[in-house]
């Protein structure tokens, strides 16, 4: 992996930058969280996302996030209902002037079958990500760049780019299904 990639200015899959934890026996990873988190931490971490989804206040919101470990730029609005990962949220940087809409789910960790996986999560400066969207672990979304409602972000969004979608593409002039060349009519 490049210096380049590591910054979401290349092409570059999430999967580079996650850790991989490798669990024990014949049970499913998510049967091993105890061992993967303080069950008390993440009791009192879950208290706190609570009061985050619910509370109108984004000062509130920011100090709370804060207290759980996300880093947290100034000029941070994190709307009503967004959920930060509840198991890791300290693997979160929402970076000035970001936005995370409504119900915005932010994923820090996957339990599988025989590993769990963390990474981190990048939210740029002045990002948006609309109302819905998931974001999965090991994503950094650019500065400037936009998630539509509703999306799956999978993969990387550069600086200044918009994508849409399950998963999330771009969009643009010449993305498929947007009227663009390429398009049949």
């Amino acid at each position: 992996m490049t210096d380049d990639t590591t910054r979401g200015e290349g092409p570059t899959r999430r999967h580079d930058r996650i850790r991989s934890h490798p669990t024990p026996g014949s049970a499913n990873s998510l049967s091993h969280w105890t061992s993967a988190r303080n069950p008390l931490r993440v009791a009192v971490q879950y208290v706190v996302v609570w009061l985050v989804r619910v509370s109108p206040s984004l000062r509130l919101k920011r100090w709370l996030l804060r207290r759980i470990g996300v880093t947290v730029g100034p000029g941070v609005s994190w709307g009503l209902e967004a959920t930060p990962d509840v198991f890791w949220p300290d693997l979160i940087t929402l970076e000035a002037g970001a936005i995370v809409g409504y119900d915005a789910t932010l994923l820090c960790h996957e339990f599988l079958q025989d590993e769990y996986r963390t990474g981190e999560v990048v939210v740029g400066e002045r990002a948006m990500i609309g109302a819905g969207a998931i974001v999965l672990p090991g994503v950094t979304i650019g500065a400037d760049a936009s998630v539509a409602a509703n999306s799956l972000v999978t993969r990387d969004v550069p600086p200044g780019e918009t994508v849409a979608g399950v998963p999330a593409r771009p969009m643009g002039d010449d993305a498929p299904g947007d009227g663009g060349p390429g398009v049949a009519e």
